[in-house]
C-alpha cells in the first residue's frame, strides 16, 4: 500500500512539473534575447533584451520574479489563453507563477528585464 501511494504521488508531481515546463526554457528557446547570467541549484538568473518589433519564441518559466530595468509596451501571449498588451514602466518588479508564454515588443524602445527564476 505504501509503495502504491508513493508511486501515485510521484506521478502527480511529474504531471504538475510537465504543465509548468512543457515548452523549453527561455534561454534555450530564444538565446538571442535571453542571456543566462547565473545558475545555481536553486535559481536561474536571466537577462532579457527585446528590441522594438522583436519577439521571442514561446517558452516556459518556473516561478519567477522579474525586474524591468527598461520597460516598454509588450504583447504577452499564453498558448490557449490569448494575448494581452501591457505598458511596463522602467523599474517595475513583478512576480509570476510558473507559466508558458511568448513576448513581443510592440513599442518603440528596447525592453530589458532581469529574471530570477526558482528551480523546481
Amino acid at each position: 500500500m505504501f509503495i502504491r501511494s508513493m508511486v501515485s504521488l510521484v506521478v502527480v508531481f511529474c504531471v504538475m512539473a510537465a504543465k509548468a515546463g512543457d515548452l523549453p526554457a527561455a534561454h534555450h528557446a530564444s538565446p538571442d534575447q535571453y542571456q543566462l547570467l547565473l545558475e545555481t541549484d536553486d535559481v536561474l538568473v536571466l537577462k532579457m533584451v527585446l528590441q522594438p518589433g522583436e519577439q521571442d519564441t514561446a517558452h516556459s518559466h518556473h516561478n519567477e520574479t522579474v525586474y524591468f530595468q527598461k520597460g516598454g509596451t509588450l504583447k504577452i501571449s499564453e498558448p490557449g489563453k490569448g494575448a494581452m498588451e501591457v505598458a511596463v514602466p522602467d523599474g517595475h518588479v513583478m512576480w509570476h507563477k510558473a507559466w508558458n508564454h511568448q513576448v513581443t515588443n510592440i513599442g518603440d524602445s528596447e525592453v530589458v528585464a532581469i529574471i530570477v527564476e526558482q528551480k523546481p
